[in-house]
């Protein structure tokens, strides 16, 4: 018995245009390319830390406050990538609006308001 499988690729299809969508009007950006693009970004960024961690022997078995400690001083260094892959793909503007943004909260956090 063969089954066909058109009807579940074009509901996933939908599903996968219907997100690009979301994300465009989220981010503000004009094309489904940008928003494949910013992924794309944050894709590498996140697979760059990897080796990192790796190499400083960071898994499942290192304590709680060794994992803490890692992801407190990889920070400044992931933030930096997401800007170098940004300029890499072209999306550099939107990336150093999206640190801005992302460090105002951060900042909001600490600061107490009248």
């Amino acid at each position: 018995m063969k089954v066909d499988n058109s009807i579940f690729v074009a509901h996933l299809f939908s599903i996968i245009v219907s997100f690009i969508d979301k994300l465009k009007q989220r981010w503000q950006v004009k094309s489904a390319l940008q928003v494949v693009l910013i992924l794309l970004v944050f894709t590498c960024t996140g697979c760059s830390i990897i080796p990192i961690k790796h190499f400083l022997g960071i898994n499942s078995s290192t304590t709680v406050g060794t994992r803490v400690l890692f992801y407190i001083g990889v920070f400044p260094i992931y933030n930096i990538m997401l800007l170098a892959y940004g300029f890499i793909f072209g999306q550099f503007r939107f990336f150093l609006n999206f640190e801005k943004k992302f460090f105002k909260r951060i900042l909001n956090l600490f600061i107490k308001k009248k």
